[in-house]
Formats: C-alpha cells, structure tokens, sequence
C-alpha cells in the first residue's frame, strides 16, 4: 500500500459521489447513455455506460474494466485490456441492457508512469507481478469503491460480472454488491501478452482456460 492509500485510510474519508452529467454516446460497439461521475477523494472522472433500463434491475451485466491507455485507446497487444473493453460494450449492446464501468486507475492503480517503467522491466525478464514489486507497488493496488457507489447510485439490485479476476468479485460483495455469476471475458492470446496473461493464471489466480497459458 503506497503513502498516499495510507493517509487515506487514516483521514477514513466518507466516499461521495456525484454524477455530474450524462450524454448519448453512440459508438462502433453500439449506443449507450455516458454517465461522468466525481467523488470527493481525488479530481478523476468515472464513467458509466449504460445500456437499457438498469434502475431497481436484477441480473444486470456489468463490466468493471480499469483504464488502460496503451490498450483501449493504442490497442496495445502487451495486455487483453483494449479486446475486453471492446467484447464487454459488445456483450452489453447484444443484451439489450447492461453497465460498463470505466474506472480511472491506470496500471492496475499505479498511473501510467510506473506502468511504462513497469514494462521495461518485463523487457528486462521480469513479469507483470515481479515489475510492480521492483517498483515498490503492490502487484494490484486497485480499489473498487468508486464501482460500488455507482452501481448503488444506478440502483442496480444484482449483477452478473463480465471478468475473470475473483478477486474483483470479492471486493464488490466485500462492498455489499450482489454479485449473483460470474461471465467470462477472454480473448484470444498473442504472441506479444501470452506470458502475461500466464502470470495473471499462476500469480493472481485470473480464470482462463488452457489456450491462453504458454505450453
């Protein structure tokens, strides 16, 4: 836990929310009404996408992905992030009615300085986990409160989770979010992110199936 998460936890700071404005955002993987949220604890904006009526709804797909810039907007092949984003927005759109959160934690919560270090030392031999540790970071230092205070302020009454982290489904039900399945979200590995979505099986427990571990 870096300095910064420590004095936060000490101050205990209440979370507050805001949703500060809300937009039609029609897009290549279909329409969706944009949701910008803010909260009182740093000067980020959230986003939600919401497809369909999700108010007072059970079973509402949601997918809760951290930004990623070199992968979303650059379509970097070093991670799967930029081909989830797309296949969840996808999945929802073809649903008829669902969520896709996009939280401003780059890097999985250590910002894109330290990510673009980070990488470099992969090139080095280190993998994903190890490169964050080299650092002086946690191997993941996000937090899902953010997730769990806009699902609440869309008064979403049960989620089925488009991810294959369990660790993300055990800090949104830590966060009293009911979360009912889990949706698997894979894609296909390269040649290029194989070893770190490996890393991501043996190191962080992520749930993907045998094609996409290095023989």
């Amino acid at each position: 836990m870096n300095s910064m998460q420590n004095i936060g936890n000490l101050i205990n700071v209440k979370l507050t929310l805001t949703n500060t404005v809300q937009t039609r955002l029609p897009t290549q993987n279909g329409d969706f009404v944009l949701h910008c949220y803010q909260t009182n604890q740093d000067e980020k904006e959230h986003l939600a996408l919401v497809k369909g009526n999700v108010f007072g709804t059970e079973n509402v797909p949601v997918r809760v992905h951290s930004e990623c810039l070199t992968g979303d907007v650059f379509g970097s092949r070093r991670c799967d992030c930029g081909e989830q984003l797309d296949s969840a927005m996808q999945f929802i759109e073809r649903e008829g009615c669902g969520i896709l959160l996009y939280l401003r934690q780059e890097g999985r919560g250590i910002g894109l300085f330290e990510k673009l270090k980070a990488y470099n030392l992969q090139d080095q031999g280190l993998d994903t986990v190890d490169a964050n540790l080299a650092l002086g970071h946690l191997a993941d230092e996000r937090e899902y409160d953010v997730a769990a205070a806009i699902l609440n302020h869309l008064n979403v009454q049960s989620i089925k989770l488009l991810t294959n982290n369990p660790a993300k489904i055990s800090a949104l039900k830590n966060l009293g979010i009911n979360v009912i399945s889990r949706l698997p979200l894979e894609i296909q590995a390269n040649n290029d992110n194989a070893s770190y979505l490996n890393t991501k099986v043996i190191k962080m427990a992520h749930l993907l199936s045998a094609e996409n571990s290095i023989e």
